[in-house]
Parts: C-alpha cells; sequence; structure tokens
C-alpha cells in the first residue's frame, strides 16, 4: 500500500512516519508541501513538528499549502488521513477535524511516554486494537490541548469519534482527556501522542504504536 507523508517547511517527524509505514509494511512516499499532486497514494499522513514555524497558529500557515488543497478533497472522498501532533493541529485549521489544539495547560513543553486508552476501534487507522485496550506511546508537545465548545464535545461523545484518551494523568489539558478524535466516517484521525515513536522496541517504550499504521493494511491481529 502506498502512504504519502507529507513535509513542510519545519517537519521533524516526517522521516520517522515513513519508517513506520515500512515497519508496517506499507511503501512510504514523500509528500512535498508545495506540490498539489498526491502520487495515486492511497493514504497519507501529515506528521509532527513545526509546520511553518508554528508562528501564526499551530498549523494555520500549512492548511494553505497546494498540497492540503488536494488532500481535503481526497478525504472527503474517503482517502485515510492520519495527521499525528502537528498533523492533528493542522487538519483541525483545514476543518477535517472539529476543536482546536492550544497551549498545555502548564505552559511546558511535555516530552514522555504516555498510557492511553483506545475507544475507537472501527476506523481505518485503529482496527487493529481493541476497545478499552491501553497503549504506551510517547507524547511531546507544547500546543497539545485540546479544545472545543461543549456542543461538540457532547457530538463526538455521542458519535464516538473520541479514538483515545490520555489515561492515568492529562498531560496538557485536553478537555475530557481527549487524545484523539475522528471524522464521522472514520477516515480522518488526528492524535496528539507519536505512534510512530513506538514501533519498535529499541528505539521506543515498545511497539504499541504500530497498531495505528497496521490498521491501514487490514492486519486487524497486530495489536492483539
Amino acid at each position: 500500500m502506498r502512504v504519502g507523508v507529507v513535509t513542510f517547511p519545519g517537519s521533524l517527524d516526517d522521516r520517522d512516519a515513513a519508517r513506520a509505514v515500512r515497519v508496517a509494511g506499507g511503501e512510504a512516499v514523500s509528500l512535498w508541501h508545495a506540490d498539489p499532486s498526491l502520487h495515486d497514494v492511497e493514504a497519507v499522513i501529515l506528521p509532527g513538528g513545526f509546520s511553518y514555524g508554528d508562528y501564526l497558529r499551530c498549523g494555520a500557515i500549512a492548511r494553505f499549502s497546494p498540497v492540503m488543497e488536494s488532500i481535503v478533497a481526497a478525504a472527503g472522498d474517503g482517502l485515510p488521513v492520519l495527521g499525528i501532533c502537528n498533523g492533528f493541529q493542522v487538519l483541525c485549521e483545514a476543518h477535517l477535524l472539529p476543536g482546536a489544539l492550544i497551549r498545555n495547560d502548564n505552559r511546558r513543553f511535555i516530552c514522555k511516554d504516555q498510557v492511553l486508552t483506545i475507544e475507537r476501534t472501527d476506523t481505518r487507522w485503529t482496527s487493529a486494537y481493541r476497545p478499552g485496550q491501553e497503549i504506551v506511546i510517547p507524547i511531546k508537545n507544547g500546543e497539545g490541548g485540546y479544545v472545543a465548545d461543549q456542543h461538540t464535545l457532547d457530538e463526538l461523545e455521542a458519535e464516538g469519534r473520541v479514538i483515545a484518551r490520555y489515561t492515568l494523568g492529562n498531560p496538557n489539558g485536553s478537555y475530557r482527556n481527549i487524545a484523539g478524535i475522528s471524522n464521522e466516517a472514520g477516515n480522518v484521525v488526528g492524535l496528539m501522542p507519536h505512534p510512530e515513536h513506538a514501533v519498535e522496541a529499541l528505539t521506543g517504550p515498545g511497539t504499541d504504536g504500530l497498531g495505528f499504521f497496521m490498521s491501514l493494511l487490514g492486519l486487524a491481529e497486530a495489536a492483539a
């Protein structure tokens, strides 16, 4: 499966995301922010980093990149899209996901291994997990607090669109401990923690993050 990984000016984790795709058995395809072509990929990952230096708001400039216009259109037609950390911020700015990400409530950059509970397992990115499964993957953000108005939060809960929550502590003040959400169709997912840093035991806290990438490839038993 050909999975595009977008590089914006300031992306830091594009190579890590590409490696995670390869570890899972897929083919990683580099996508440049200024090139509107998706080069026939079957899914897209928006990686972590500081696109355009976060000079305006996180993701606010990146959403206007030529590649994003193509991604927004393709996501509407069902293309699987995963936004990780800064990529999650871009998805919210592009209105592919509701809400916003703001500065951590403790006003500090956080970098640590974090326990998550997987809640939704019927998306293109989470089917390898079990409902209620606890996983450990790294988190590293300064503006990772997920916020939305009460109506949006209630809607996400009612429609089962919260895919993961922080467990054993909320690291950034995200409302309702939300670590990740999906769109209504389940093909677009935003996740603040970094599963690409937990795909090999040698370089991470374990391999709990591999399930996100295995899910895309249809390997439902990968994270059991």
